[in-house]
């Protein structure tokens, strides 16, 4: 396990890159001094709730909002028809896919307010503002809408069924995209010609984002400039703005983001709301600010939810168990609206991950995206990486099992050896570097593959089930692009970094100023981040993806060496020297081969107390500036589970978890420990108890922490991690990113200890969640039997 460096460490260590620093911010966050959104209060704000849907399909006949208005307190209240005609734009899915026959996919307007029909449950409907929130929630149970239901469909498949509940006049038979990739004649040749096939139908279970944060936001308008503010909790204050300005029909500059603290987000954040528009509309007509947080138990409806798909999968071997193809058809479940992202997890990314670390020649994937009436899906932690490992890891399991070959050996035959690097897959990604047997060799030791069998014996003896999963996963993370990396002397001798990336729990603060100090050395306690105000940025490409510390640590970078240049031929000036003179170490200028030379913040200093300066010389070492790209990375890995079922009773328990992963440079080895734990966490919720069910009314019945399980800490075990890191060259840390690998080892690791807990029995697979419930009555299956 990674251990931070003591204070006596840390002092006689120059900090940098690859040092183990507690996070900045904890200090303030664990005091409860954090600022986050409904901390704020704005000088005489209104508070806003929403009225929505309570049922899953049904036209809209009308709403009534006369007792609402009556009510003490109540200031406004809003429908579509209020904000029809004000120039508000739709929220848009920035995903644009063909069709297999070339046409394009179905784009289904979705406005703030819904009207007309109603989709899903928790549809927003009006908004009503009041003095106080509670006012505003009294009067919006107030609201009457006349809703005349119809018949609701949940699942992807039924939605394609003939005669099936229609959600969209302009969507034939639901389907938004029919998706295809890959070669279909060569993939076709190489399952008529392999030696074995296997195939697997896999759910992949809708689930609540749940953040430990609920949503909410301050909507603010200033008529003399004739621009908005909201704040809100984002992923990117950047990219949120220029969306937001989209949707409420005004260019950027009149639209001012501020994100504050952020507590999680896991992708859900990063979107364009319907609240937003809405409450921005208030404000502008009221004059002033409106607020609105969401309640727990309506964000499991509000919030876009994650997953829900569903995919026979399929593996063609030869005769020694090398891999000829893959195939993947199935169901995307976009829910009744389209997310700014919503085709894509089900889609290119179940093509692009599901790769892994293997030699797979040939990949084909066939993905049907269909309207439901449920709540929109969107990005969770890895959105479509987790999914695409999952499937291929689970395909390997059940092919060495039928085919009687070792499932380490199965593997092993198939990696991709450092040799061969780089690697071009058959769907155009390039792997750069990595050493794919030695991470798994590495595993397989810290795990104690060996001594597995004595294990396995003493829970036989206790009258438990034991199995061991391996978890091989390659993710594909978002390409970094257009970062910002401010860097600005203040005058009270601090330094201020400004990135567009967003800290919603990874703790940017210290890695990014381990970068920079290690880059100008500057002293570590003088800098501040500023990321959160759209205003300060120039450019952000936000964070989600896995790209941060890709993308503003190439920013930092990149910025600081035009700081060097700057400070280059300000030093030289000051020291009388000519600028092909100066060196740059350690924070210092210094004529080459002398001991003269001036400290990097005292040359700040002097350039700000305003000194005469000849043309050519900069006035300050500030710098803005914009890094431009790089290549997706690819972080991979290796883990390893193991299970006790208790068959009395159902009941999972992981008892071991070791994780070998490489991620390349780390920049923080105990943040990125942190990252991994939270992923990991994650992902065994999924597998073992998270699920969003409707009934056949599409009313949701998992709406609240009594019957959603999330995982608590008696749970999980402690996590062994492992570092096995080979840095890549294609951006300038050499990082690789881990903030969603996490989750895409232990769905597969988790999920295949269970089914190998269970194949004496003869279970060759298990969909997710693998309940108590649900492994209970398998077990009565087969006891029947």
């Amino acid at each position: 396990m990674t251990r931070p460096l003591s204070p006596s460490q840390t002092r006689a260590t120059p900090i940098g890159i690859g040092q183990s620093l507690p996070r900045r911010e904890d200090a303030t966050l664990v005091r409860g001094a954090g600022s986050y959104t409904d901390d704020l209060a704005l000088e005489g704000q209104l508070h806003a709730a929403f009225v929505r849907s309570p049922h899953a399909h049904g036209h809209l006949r009308g709403v009534d909002l006369s007792a609402a208005r009556a009510m003490k307190g109540v200031v406004a209240a809003y429908t579509a028809e209020d904000l029809a005609g004000e120039g508000y734009g739709s929220l848009k899915c920035i995903v644009d896919l063909p069709n297999a026959d070339g046409t394009p996919m179905k784009r289904p307007a979705r406005h703030a307010l819904t009207s007309g029909k109603v989709r899903y449950v928790g549809d927003p409907v009006a908004m009503v503002v009041a003095r106080s929130a509670v006012q505003a929630r009294d009067a919006a149970e107030a609201v009457m809408l006349d809703i005349e239901t119809l018949p609701a469909v949940t699942s992807a498949e039924d939605a394609l069924e003939p005669g099936a509940p229609q959600l969209f006049d302009d969507v034939p038979g639901n389907l938004i995209l029919d998706f295809h990739s890959g070669d279909a004649q060569k993939v076709a040749a190489a399952f008529a010609g392999a030696a074995h096939v296997t195939r697997l139908r896999i759910v992949n279970n809708r689930i609540v984002v749940n953040p430990i944060e609920p949503r909410a936001a301050i909507g603010a308008y200033d008529a003399k400039s004739r621009r908005y503010t909201l704040h809100a909790p984002s992923q990117g204050a950047f990219g949120l703005r220029n969306s937001l300005a989209a949707a409420m029909g005004v260019g950027p500059e009149r639209m001012r983001l501020l994100t504050g603290h952020v507590g999680g987000s896991f992708g859900m954040k990063s979107a364009v709301f319907p609240e937003y528009v809405v409450l921005l509309h208030a404000a502008r007509l009221l004059r002033r600010p409106v607020r609105w947080t969401d309640q727990r138990s309506e964000s499991f409806v509000s919030d876009h939810h994650g997953r829900d798909m569903v995919f026979e999968a399929e593996l063609a071997l030869d005769k020694r168990g090398r891999f000829l193809a893959t195939r993947f058809t199935g169901f995307g479940n976009m829910g009744a609206y389209l997310s700014p992202v919503g085709p894509m997890m089900a889609t290119t990314n179940i093509g692009k991950n599901s790769v892994g670390m293997y030699r797979t020649p040939l990949v084909e994937v066939r993905t049907r995206c269909v309207v439901t009436n449920t709540t929109p899906i969107a990005a969770y932690r890895g959105a479509g990486r987790p999914e695409g490992n999952y499937f291929m890891e689970r395909l390997i399991d059940a092919a060495a099992l039928e085919m009687g070959i070792d499932r380490v050996e199965l593997r092993r035959r198939n990696l991709v050896k450092p040799a061969e690097l780089p690697w071009k897959t058959p769907v155009g990604t390039v792997y750069d570097s990595g050493d794919f047997p030695g991470l798994l060799t590495k595993a397989l030791e810290a795990a104690d593959w060996k001594g597995y069998p004595a294990r396995q014996r003493q829970s036989a003896k206790a009258g438990k089930l034991r199995g061991r999963g391996i978890g091989c996963y390659l993710e594909v993370t978002a390409p970094p692009s257009n970062e910002m990396g401010g860097i600005h002397f203040e005058a009270d001798g601090g330094v201020t970094l400004v990135t567009g990336t967003l800290d919603y729990g990874q703790g940017h603060w210290t890695p990014f100023a381990q970068i920079l100090t290690s880059q100008l050395g500057v002293p570590f306690d003088k800098i501040r981040l500023v990321q959160g105000d759209s205003d300060r940025l120039i450019a952000g490409g936000g964070t989600g993806g896995s790209k941060s510390v890709m993308a503003s640590g190439s920013a930092i970078i990149e910025a600081s060496e035009l700081v060097i240049e700057k400070g280059r031929l300000a030093a030289a000036h000051l020291l009388e020297a000519s600028p092909d003179d100066i060196e740059f170490a350690a924070g210092r200028f210094a004529i080459a081969g002398t001991d003269r030379g001036i400290d990097i913040m005292e040359l700040a200093a002097r350039l700000r107390g305003g000194a005469a300066l000849p043309e050519g010389v900069p006035a300050s070492l500030d710098i803005d500036h914009v890094f431009k790209a790089a290549p997706s990375a690819y972080p991979n890995g290796c883990h390893i589970a193991e299970v006790e079922i208790d068959p009395q009773t159902g009941a999972v328990e992981i008892v071991r978890y070791v994780n070998v992963n490489d991620f390349g440079q780390l920049v923080n080895p105990m943040l990125v420990e942190g990252q991994l734990h939270g992923g990991i966490v994650q992902g065994i919720g999924q597998a073992l108890g998270e699920q969003t069910r409707y009934d056949e009314a599409g009313q949701p019945m998992t709406g609240s922490f009594m019957d959603y399980a999330l995982p608590r800490a008696a749970d999980v075990p402690f996590f062994s991690f492992v570092s096995h890191s080979v840095p890549t060259a294609t951006n300038r840390v050499g990082a690789k990113g881990c903030g969603e690998a996490g989750c895409a080892g232990s769905l597969p690791s988790v999920m295949n200890a269970v089914v190998d807990a269970l194949s004496p029995l003869g279970v060759r697979h298990v969909d997710m969640p693998a309940t108590a419930q649900t492994i209970w009555r398998l077990l009565q299956d087969r006891n029947a039997a």
